[in-house]
């Protein structure tokens, strides 16, 4: 991880933040972040050995916080961009009677309220694809209405894999996109060719080209499962995926350091986001953003 001096043209906040992925990648698309909230006790040690030196204004202002619930939205500083990959919850109201209020009681509703109360320029969700059934399609509408019509932004999405962005695993991944200002144009960007194989991870000739999705923690499943994640043929051995290769599957930087144990790095790695596809994303709407504001000067 290198202190490199970010353009700080765009500020975000990295919510549900777990072990930095959205912070990679819009840092490297030029980004500042500005406040943090991750409420797992191995995954903001993670986060801290990682950022304290690049970010240190973070941790020195008290803006690394825990549960996100707890946070009163007014005390969380400006910034321009709210991004955050969020648990698929169901709703108590099915009827959408109230709008935003039949959020409550959900973690997307401390979403709502933030954008609400500090109307960020634009936002960057990322959920399990499997929210766009989830309630037979009522979870997904009602993320929809409450930022469309009660919130007033612009709502974009796209089922994106880890794999159309050069990341040999399947991993599909629901993306939100949304602006305040809804004659901003956005358009996701389109896969690149895919050039990273098994074998690259591993440094050595695997059977298999491409992994189907490196899951959560500590359950491997046979080596001949088409969805297997932690082991692979390579020049004739069984290999299983250590921290090492966990990080090149997800595109975090080889000098990102895991000050926990390897099945703890595993179990982290397994929650993160796929970084090359969330920093894609992120320069398109920082691209968006900038070519709007540039035509306003």
């Amino acid at each position: 991880m290198n202190k490199e001096k970010t353009k700080d043209k765009f500020t975000f906040i990295d919510l549900f933040a777990g072990i930095g992925g959205f912070h990679i990648a819009f840092r490297n698309s030029g980004a500042k972040c500005v406040f943090v909230s991750e409420w797992n006790e191995s995954a903001r040690k993670t986060y801290e050995a990682n950022f304290r030196k690049i970010d240190p204004e973070i941790f020195e202002n008290g803006h690394f916080v825990g549960d996100i619930t707890k946070v009163d939205p007014k005390d969380i500083p400006d910034f321009d961009i709210l991004t955050g990959g969020f648990p698929c919850q169901p709703f108590s109201q099915a009827g959408f009677k109230k709008g935003f209020e039949d959020t409550r009681g959900t973690l997307f509703f401390n979403i709502a309220q933030i954008i609400k109360e500090k109307k960020p320029k634009a936002f960057f969700l990322e959920n399990v694809r499997h929210l766009l059934k989830h309630d037979n399609g009522k979870t997904f509408a009602m993320i929809r209405k409450t930022i469309e019509e009660d919130l007033g932004y612009s709502f974009h999405y796209k089922i994106v894999k880890a794999s159309d962005f050069n990341l040999p695993q399947h991993r599909p991944r629901l993306f939100m996109v949304g602006f305040r200002n809804k004659k901003i144009p956005f358009y996701f960007p389109d896969p690149v060719e895919l050039t990273k194989t098994i074998s690259h991870i591993f440094d050595g000739n695997a059977e298999k080209k491409v992994g189907y999705t490196l899951r959560v923690g500590g359950r491997g499943s046979g080596i001949n499962d088409r969805r297997n994640w932690d082991s692979y043929m390579v020049d004739g051995e069984v290999k299983r995926l250590t921290p090492k290769e966990g990080k090149r599957m997800m595109g975090f930087p080889n000098n990102y350091s895991f000050p926990v144990s390897d099945s703890q790095a595993m179990k982290q790695l397994g929650n993160a986001v796929a970084v090359p596809a969330i920093q894609a994303v992120a320069e398109a709407i920082i691209n968006s953003l900038t070519n709007y504001y540039d035509k306003r000067k």
